[in-house]
């Protein structure tokens, strides 16, 4: 008889649920998006009215956040030598009225309203037991096996050439297009810490998260995806595409990834998945914490650990406002990533119905 293959870890990080939907689990917590889950979602549109969760996706605009990332770039595309927008097809077939537009995008995935994938962040750990880290991510995948890419700079960035460009990097376990093919649908929970906070900047842990869910009755059950109100996506917006650094990093709330209770609640709550309106979800760069440990600790734990998707840059203010006006904080919520294999995040156009 065959040979079982080799496990990929003889060693799951404490805490985490390394296994427990499966050896080779790559979608973590949405396996709770069940088909109860979503009539859960269903039950709770009564009025049918939409709320689009998305920036504009050059938002927030230029590279004051990210300077690693930047906004999109459109270009058309050509045909038969002709500029391929508002391209009259009759210079190429005589007679033909058709007047043609057609583009490309160059686009960094994680610029505006965005879905991290479990394959964006990782952690050095001992998953094969020998004594020795290696960098790992959710379930065991290893970086340089199941997550690929170049050693060559040159092989990485905005190529020179788009027409010429070839892909480099591969989340070849663990890509962006398994969260998309659950569709990403279930009962959205907002907790509105921007009506309890206001716009300061304001490092929130496990007290003050409970005490506003607390104050305005808000239960989070197994299966849901949480959704934080900070009011960061609405200041951005009214910056109009001309971020200022030092506003935006003394702006409005941001969860206390350092904060042990907090993580412990989100292993213990079992969300499917947690989104919000700010930069990282999580304050960065975190409360200074051992030298040995993660600078993006919430990534860790919910990304590295739980197998927890995080969603960042949503838009959120206009959907908290008609909720709070009706004491409401519950909603169908559906927002698959796009299904782009082997990409490790993805913008995502998030759709609330209440």
């Amino acid at each position: 008889m065959p040979s079982s293959p080799k496990p990929r870890w003889r060693q799951r990080p404490p805490g985490s649920t390394w296994g427990d939907f499966g050896p080779d689990d790559q979608l973590g917590r949405l396996n709770l998006l069940t088909p109860e889950k979503v009539r859960q979602g269903v039950a709770e549109v009564r009025e049918g009215r939409s709320f689009a969760l998305s920036l504009p996706l050059d938002y927030p605009g230029g590279n004051a956040l990210n300077a690693n990332r930047n906004p999109p770039v459109l270009r058309p595309l050509l045909r038969k030598g002709l500029v391929n927008f508002n391209c009259l097809l009759g210079e190429l077939e005589p007679g033909r009225t058709d007047v043609l537009s057609d583009d490309l995008v160059i686009l960094h995935l994680q610029y505006s309203t965005q879905w991290d994938g479990l394959a964006h962040a990782g952690s050095l750990f001992d998953a094969d037991g020998d004594g020795l880290p290696e960098p790992v991510y959710y379930n065991g995948f290893a970086a340089g096996r199941d997550v690929v890419g170049p050693v060559d700079v040159r092989d990485a960035g905005v190529p020179a050439a788009p027409g010429a460009a070839t892909s480099t990097s591969a989340a070849r376990a663990l890509g962006i297009e398994g969260m998309a093919r659950t569709g990403v649908q279930g009962r959205g929970v907002l907790v509105d810490l921007r009506a309890h906070l206001g716009d300061t900047r304001t490092v929130v842990g496990h007290d003050a998260l409970m005490r506003v869910m607390e104050a305005d009755g808000v239960v989070v059950e197994p299966g849901d995806i949480v959704c934080l109100h900070t009011g960061f996506a609405d200041v951005v917006l009214g910056m109009r595409r001309q971020p200022d650094p030092a506003v935006l990093a003394a702006s409005c709330a941001v969860l206390d990834g350092r904060d042990e209770r907090l993580l412990q609640w989100i292993t213990d709550s079992q969300v499917a998945a947690i989104a919000a309106d700010n930069y990282a979800v999580e304050a960065f760069p975190a409360r200074p914490g051992p030298a040995c440990c993660a600078a993006l600790p919430l990534h860790e734990h919910c990304l590295f650990r739980l197998g927890v998707h995080l969603g960042e840059l949503w838009h959120l203010t206009p959907l908290a406002r008609w909720l709070r006006e009706r004491r409401r904080y519950r909603f169908l919520l559906t927002a698959p990533p796009l299904n782009l294999p082997g990409a490790v995040a993805s913008p995502v156009t998030p759709v609330a119905t209440v």
